[in-house]
């Protein structure tokens, strides 16, 4: 995989799971609040050197030749093995990599649980994780309700994709929450009353504020006041969700 960091130890992003994060270079959507765009804007291909620029990273700043950012992770964890416990891939977005699954299968077969976070557009890739049993927690971004979807997609005929993954999460995934990034325009009472009936009856639903104290892919965005919310607009917006999903949670 084209790897853009390395983060050796975390209690916050695998729930109830000591993990280390490993994260993928390329997205395929375009969130002007994105807080790892490095690397949202760089290549899923494998064409240069390993660097984050991204301060919240760890970056292994290793050559590509032999794919050594994946040989040293891998040699990481069989070092760490009954210290650590699971693996968390994000990005970017992870299904963008065509190794992903052979990752994976690697990770599980050293005795690690695994974690993926994803956009939702590649439901295929995530059938494939989930009938071969290679995710043990899932994590899919709902960017806002279907109609505005295009807003964010590089692709928006890929939207069909975007519900397909959230049927199948709901049916196959062994644990799994969906989580919104909320910032204006892209959330508000009535698109997330939208979203809850996207994701009805599902497990766990998170929203998150969107932060404007890091780097983000559009400065622009983060300029205006009006794109954030305040404590009582959060609580607005999980009341119109919890009609829909009751463990409704504001993180």
């Amino acid at each position: 995989m084209y790897l853009g960091g390395f983060q050796k130890n975390s209690l916050i992003d695998f729930p109830g799971t000591i993990a280390c994060v490993v994260f993928t270079r390329g997205c395929n959507f375009t969130c002007p609040y994105c807080h790892n765009p490095d690397l949202a804007t760089g290549t899923a291909r494998p064409d240069r050197g390993v660097s984050s620029g991204n301060s919240g990273l760890n970056p292994l700043n290793l050559s590509q030749s032999d794919n050594p950012d994946q040989r040293e992770i891998l040699k990481f964890l069989d070092k760490r093995k009954g210290m650590i416990e699971g693996v968390v891939v994000t990005g970017g977005e992870p299904t963008l990599q065509a190794d992903l699954t052979d990752f994976i299968q690697t990770v599980r077969q050293m005795g690690y649980k695994v974690k993926l976070d994803t956009n939702g557009t590649a439901p295929k890739v995530l059938d494939v994780l989930f009938d071969q049993g290679l995710v043990d927690y899932l994590a899919m971004d709902i960017k806002t309700d279907i109609d505005h979807y295009p807003m964010v997609m590089k692709n928006p005929g890929h939207l069909d994709r975007i519900m397909e993954s959230i049927a199948l999460i709901m049916k196959k995934a062994p644990a799994y929450e969906f989580r919104t990034t909320c910032a204006r325009p892209f959330v508000s009472p009535g698109i997330m009353e939208n979203i809850g009936k996207m994701i009805r009856g599902a497990e766990s639903y998170v929203l998150q504020p969107c932060s404007r104290n890091v780097d983000v892919l559009d400065p622009g965005f983060a300029a205006v006041d009006e794109h954030f919310l305040s404590a009582d607009d959060m609580v607005a917006l999980k009341a119109a969700v919890l009609p829909f999903v009751k463990d409704t949670r504001i993180r």
